[in-house]
């Protein structure tokens, strides 16, 4: 009875105002995008990020803006961080961390990677075995599984 109701209602309001309902019910999330970039030489690009202080390096990556679709956020953030152009972006994975959700792709890229963000302390190219110590472990991980089993 009680759903009928509620039904009745929910249909004689305008989609406006259903979806400023919908908005102010439900938990809001933000969303980025991350990607591992390989090299000819097999290598992955790591980025000192200025705003990860703690765990040093890490995949690149960043927000998304407003109306952006996750494959142009990536190749955005890599023209913006480091100047390099992506290639073969395909997503591999979406993962949620508490409110946070990740679309996390691999790509390929070739070239010099050099700083041209006042967010990126230092980019470089690591072999796996090679990747730094003060590095974020779940990213470590991330790659390792991807570059052993396709995730």
């Amino acid at each position: 009875m009680m759903k009928k109701i509620i039904g009745s209602i929910w249909r004689k309001l305008s989609p406006l105002a259903r979806l400023k309902i919908v908005r102010v019910t439900q938990t809001k999330f933000t969303a980025s995008v991350a990607a591992i970039i390989e090299n000819e030489n097999g290598e992955i690009l790591l980025l000192d990020h200025v705003l990860r202080p703690d765990s040093g390096w890490g995949i690149p990556g960043g927000f998304l803006g407003y109306g952006e679709q996750p494959a142009e956020a990536i190749r955005r953030e890599l023209i913006e961080e480091t100047g390099l152009e992506l290639e073969m972006v395909e997503m591999i994975r979406v993962r949620v961390v508490n409110r946070h959700i990740e679309i996390l792709f691999r790509a390929k890229a070739n070239g010099v990677a050099s700083v041209k963000s006042h967010e990126i302390n230092a980019a470089r190219w690591f072999k796996v075995d090679k990747m730094p110590e003060k590095m974020n472990q779940t990213q470590k991980s991330i790659i390792e599984k991807f570059l052993k089993n396709g995730l």
